[in-house]
């Protein structure tokens, strides 16, 4: 079963944002993802596996230290098999949407 949580606050989201994937987890998932809103640009990280692995990912990742704004995504693919392209956010650089 997917779960997503957000924060949108005065500090740094990548923290609150894992610490609620994490509390997701026990639903069941393939997958988890991030994007967050740094200077005024979405930045996504996605990642097969535990949200751990996504957090590794994201380790020394600057471009979400001073992101006050961010949304987690874990997910249970249900079409096509779990790869990072099917993690979910998917981000649509042309159009500059996000979608969970």
């Amino acid at each position: 079963m997917c779960g997503i949580v957000g924060y949108i606050g005065n500090e740094s989201a990548l923290g609150p944002v894992i610490d609620g994937l994490k509390s997701l987890e026990y639903r069941g998932y393939d997958s988890a993802g991030i994007t967050a809103i740094n200077g005024g640009k979405p930045v996504t990280v996605k990642q097969i596996g535990r949200v751990e692995v996504l957090e590794q990912e994201l380790s020394g990742n600057k471009l979400f230290d001073d992101a006050c704004i961010a949304v987690g995504h874990t997910r249970w693919t249900t079409h096509g098999s779990p790869t990072i392209s099917n993690a979910h956010p998917h981000y649509n650089s042309s159009k500059s949407v996000t979608v969970e």
